[in-house]
């Protein structure tokens, strides 16, 4: 008689282990996408934008803003973060009613800085101290410097980010960290 494997938590049968999205995860980036500056005209004089967040397979996208090209979304929007190493790409569009969406230009940043100083125990920090500072440089498309900062309790990161492939225009990002109970943790 020959045994039979024994059945896992997840119960596939099959002898191996599955894992669960809170044994992966570190935690949740929120994105709050305040506002965009300068973006390109896709309509006959202005373009109604919306920007999309991917990260992996995750995608996520703010609402549409009619008839400004210097929208101020001040949107959340939250990622779960597994792998830290993932860049996280915006693609600008501009919204079109009876056609495909015009792109408008594309950022991408990594969040590595901002997840080191996230694991740095700062408690005793007086707010609005700066922890980490990241240069624009031609591998990243920082438009300024980006601080990350102690805030309140918090490590928060600002960035003004350039859009690529797209004739001008800039998006302004912050980050904050959201801890989950249960989760793996940083």
């Amino acid at each position: 008689m020959v045994d039979s494997p024994k059945r896992t938590a997840m119960g596939t049968g099959d002898g191996v282990r599955r894992t669960s999205l809170m044994e992966t995860l570190l935690g949740l980036l929120r994105i709050r996408i305040k506002r965009g500056v300068n973006l390109a005209v896709r309509d006959v004089r202005s373009s109604d934008p919306y920007v999309v967040v991917k990260m992996g397979k995750q995608k996520l996208k703010t609402r549409v803003i009619k008839k400004d090209v210097n929208p101020e979304w001040n949107e959340d929007l939250t990622l779960s973060i597994t792998d830290p190493n993932v860049p996280i790409t915006l693609t600008v569009y501009d919204h079109d009613l009876f056609s495909k969406d015009d792109r408008m230009g594309d950022a991408e940043f990594d969040i590595k800085t901002y997840i080191e100083a996230l694991k740095m125990n700062l408690d005793s920090l007086p707010t609005g101290t700066i922890i980490s500072r990241v240069m624009p440089s031609r591998h990243n498309c920082l438009s300024e410097q980006s601080c990350v900062v102690w805030k309140e309790g918090k490590v928060v990161q600002d960035l003004v980010l350039r859009l690529r492939n797209v004739e001008c225009g800039e998006l302004e990002i912050q980050l904050q960290w959201i801890d989950l109970p249960g989760s793996k943790g940083l």
